[in-house]
C-alpha cells in the first residue's frame, strides 16, 4: 500500500473515516475475478471474522459464518463443556443447509414460539417419529391462536421440499414459482437433512463454506491470558477448534506474552495462535516474538467499547493496522483488524492497510443468529441486547465464581457499554445477508484497486486522505430531495 501523498499523508494518525482508496486499473473481467481468501490460514474464503462476543458469536452465528465462508469466534467466558458441544455441533453441521428448526405434531404453538426466531428463514418443520416431515409453520399460522393449540392445527400440509444435492438454481427456481422464501431439504429416504432459503441459493453461489482439512466447518475459541490458559488451550485443542485466540484489552503486557508461550508449547503449531489487541509496532513485534501467529489489532474503536473516553488510550484505526501489519509482514506474520467496521469500505480499507482478515461485532449483533433472545419495543419493532466485552456486565459474568467483594471490586474497572439495543433491520435479518454485503463491496473495492487478491490489494492500494466533507459527500443522501 502507498499513500497518495506520502510525504504528507504518513505523518498522519488516521481512522478508516480519514482515508478512502485511490481508484487504479483492473485488467480482470468483473468482480468475480478476485480471490478473498486470506493469507493467514487456510479454510476460508473471505476474510469475516465473527468477534468473539457473548452478544455477537454463539452456536447459530458461528456455524452460519461458517457456512457462508468466514470464521466464528467462541466468547472466552464460555465453558468448555458448552464449548465442546458447540464445535461438535458445528462439526456436524451441513456445509450447504442450514440447521433445520424441527418439531412433533403434539408440540404446541407456544412450543413454536419459543424457537421460530432462532433462524432468518422463518420456518419450523412437522416431522414424525422417522423424521420425515409432515407440513411447515411460519409465522403467519401463529397469529391470533391459544398458545396451546397443537401445531397438527397450524401447520400446512402442503409442502414444497428439495432433495439433497439440487442445484442453487434449481432450488431457486422451485421456490420463486412456489412463492416460499424456504423450504426443507429432504434425503432419498424422505427424512429431514436441513433447510435452504431462496437468498441463500444466491448467496451460496458467491461464498464457498470454510472447511477444516477434515471437511468440517471452522470454528475458532477465544481465551483469556490467565494461569489457566494453557490447560485451556490443551482442551480446545481435544475438542476441535480451528484456531485459538488469545484475547485481551491491552496485549502488550508480561502477563499476555508469558500466556502466548505457554500456550504455545502446548499448541506446537496444531492450530494458529492469534494474541491481541495492540496498536503498535512495538507490541506486534512482542506477540509475534513470543510466538503468536497471527495479531490482533485496534485498542477502543468498538461500538460498545468506552476504553479511549475512560482511559485516552489507543490509535486510529487505519494507522493501527497499517503499522502492525508492516512490523508483522517483517516477521513473515499477519494481522488482523478488530473493531470499527460500520460498512463494506472499513472492511476493503483494513485489507488495503495490511490485514489478513477483518473481525466484525455489532454489525452481526443485529441478526437472528445472534445470541440472546429476540425482543420487541413498544412499538413493535425487533431488536437484540448488544452489550462490550469489557462492560460491568460482561466483567459480572466472568467473575461469577469469585466472592461479592472482589466482583464489586473489578467491577470499577470497566470499559464497556453494558447494554444496547441493535434493531433487526429489513434484509438484514440474518448473518448471511450481512455478509455477502460485506463481501460483494469488498469485492468490488479490490477491482478499483486493480487487485485479485487479499496480497495484491496489500501491495497495489493507493490511499487517500480526506476531509470530513469528503467522507460526507460519499454517503447516501438523495433518499429525500425536496
Amino acid at each position: 500500500m502507498q499513500f497518495l501523498h506520502p510525504a504528507h499523508d504518513e505523518e498522519l494518525e488516521l481512522s478508516t473515516d480519514d482515508v478512502f482508496l485511490n481508484p487504479g486499473y483492473f485488467d480482470g473481467g468483473s468482480r468475480l475475478d478476485t480471490n478473498l481468501s486470506p493469507p493467514d490460514f487456510p479454510g476460508s474464503s473471505h476474510p469475516i471474522v465473527s468477534a468473539n462476543m457473548n452478544a455477537v458469536t454463539g452456536k447459530r452465528m458461528a456455524e452460519t459464518i461458517a457456512r457462508f465462508g468466514g470464521l466464528g469466534v467462541l466468547p472466552q467466558d464460555m465453558d468448555l463443556e458448552t464449548v465442546a458441544r458447540i464445535v461438535k455441533h458445528i462439526h456436524s453441521a451441513d456445509p450447504r443447509y442450514d440447521t433445520p428448526l424441527a418439531v412433533t405434531p403434539r408440540a404446541t404453538l407456544r412450543d413454536v414460539t419459543g424457537i421460530i426466531r432462532k433462524r432468518s428463514h422463518d420456518l419450523v418443520v412437522v416431522v414424525d417419529e422417522e423424521n420425515r416431515p409432515l407440513g411447515v409453520v411460519t409465522h403467519a399460522a401463529l397469529r391470533d391462536r391459544d398458545q396451546y393449540t397443537p401445531v397438527s392445527q397450524l401447520m400446512t400440509s402442503r409442502l414444497v421440499a428439495l432433495k439433497v444435492g439440487i442445484a442453487n438454481r434449481d432450488a431457486f427456481l422451485i421456490m420463486d414459482e412456489a412463492r416460499v422464501k424456504a423450504a426443507p431439504v429432504l434425503d432419498e429416504s424422505g427424512r429431514l437433512v436441513g433447510v435452504l432459503t431462496r437468498d441463500d441459493t444466491v448467496r451460496l453461489e458467491l461464498l464457498r463454506p470454510a472447511l477444516s482439512p477434515q471437511g468440517e466447518l471452522m470454528v475458532a475459541a477465544a481465551v483469556g491470558i490467565s494461569a489457566q490458559a494453557p490447560d485451556t488451550a490443551r482442551k480446545l485443542l481435544e475438542i476441535g477448534v480451528s484456531a485459538i485466540v488469545l484475547d485481551t484489552a491491552h496485549g502488550h503486557q508480561r502477563r499476555m506474552l508469558e500466556t502466548i508461550r505457554a500456550v504455545k508449547a502446548v499448541v506446537s503449531g496444531k492450530v494458529p495462535i492469534v494474541a491481541g489487541n495492540v496498536c503498535t509496532a512495538e507490541g506486534t513485534r512482542a506477540l509475534i516474538e513470543a510466538g503468536a501467529d497471527v495479531v490482533k489489532v485496534n485498542v477502543g474503536p468498538g461500538a460498545m467499547c468506552t476504553t479511549r473516553m475512560q482511559t485516552g488510550a489507543g490509535r486510529p484505526t487505519f494507522t493501527s493496522v497499517l503499522v502492525c501489519a508492516r512490523e508483522a509482514k517483517k516477521l513473515g506474520k499477519h494481522v488482523w483488524a478488530d473493531g470499527g467496521v460500520k460498512h463494506p469500505r472499513d472492511v476493503a480499507l483494513y485489507l488495503a492497510a495490511g490485514a489478513s482478515r477483518v473481525m466484525v461485532g455489532t454489525a452481526l449483533a443485529g441478526t437472528y443468529e445472534s445470541p440472546g433472545d429476540v425482543k420487541e419495543d413498544k412499538d413493535g419493532l425487533l431488536y437484540k441486547e448488544n452489550y462490550g466485552m469489557a462492560s460491568g456486565r460482561a466483567v459480572n459474568d466472568r467473575t461469577a465464581d469469585q466472592d461479592p467483594f472482589e466482583r464489586a471490586k473489578k467491577g470499577f474497572f470497566r470499559e464497556g457499554i453494558s447494554t444496547s439495543r441493535i434493531y433487526i433491520r429489513e434484509g438484514q435479518e440474518s448473518a448471511s445477508g450481512i455478509l455477502v454485503d460485506m463481501i460483494t463491496g469488498v469485492q468490488s473495492a479490490f477491482t478499483y484497486a486493480g487487485a485479485r487478491t487479499v496480497a495484491e490489494m496489500h501491495e497495489r492500494a493507493v490511499i487517500g486522505v480526506q476531509t470530513a466533507a469528503g467522507y460526507g459527500e460519499g454517503t447516501p443522501h438523495g433518499s429525500v430531495r425536496r
